[in-house]
């Protein structure tokens, strides 16, 4: 668009009374309608007690790892800041604060490493568990829909899931 153009289509916006807006849209209706997928469709979250075991055992292997290999240098390291320190220099304080702070961050993430081990362990059954709670309410939320349900049966016609009529009782509440 030109400035020209645009100059005077605010002009004759502007001489038009009240400014208005109009959007750009397709005509409503028009276009493919798509409904909403089914989330069902794609399937279920899956995750074997095979997948979870394969976790949980990298995990504990990074766990000792860590220790066996990550600590390595922390020993080594205490011993030359002793010396150093002794030796009247100021590095030797600053190397074991940092073999300090190498062991705290190691430990933190030996902890998280055994936490996914620990916790990938029991997963799989607390779920499986969760599961059977779940079918096991709702199939009793359909029994229980049942009897509430005006439509079973003919209209106008006591509803099935009651039973029958026992004329019994009737008599018996009417003497």
């Amino acid at each position: 668009m030109a400035w020209d153009e645009w100059e005077q289509l605010k002009a004759e916006a502007a001489a038009g009374g009240a400014p208005h807006m109009q959007l750009n849209q397709l005509d409503p209706g028009s276009g493919p309608v798509r409904p909403a997928p089914d989330p069902g469709q794609y399937g279920e979250l899956k995750a074997s007690q095979s997948d979870l075991a394969k976790i949980g055992t990298h995990a504990f292997d990074l766990y000792n790892d860590l220790w066996n290999k990550g600590r390595r240098a922390v020993p080594t390291s205490e011993r030359a800041a002793g010396k150093l320190s002794t030796a009247g220099f100021a590095l030797g304080s600053a190397l074991q604060h940092v073999a300090l702070r190498w062991d705290e961050q190691l430990g933190s993430l030996r902890d998280a490493c055994a936490h996914i081990s620990n916790h990938m362990t029991v997963t799989k059954k607390l779920h499986a568990g969760d599961d059977h709670y779940i079918r096991r309410q709702m199939s009793s939320i359909d029994v229980l829909d049942a009897g509430f349900d005006e439509r079973v049966g003919d209209p106008g016609k006591p509803n099935s899931v009651y039973g029958e009529k026992d004329d019994k009782k009737d008599d018996e509440k009417g003497k």
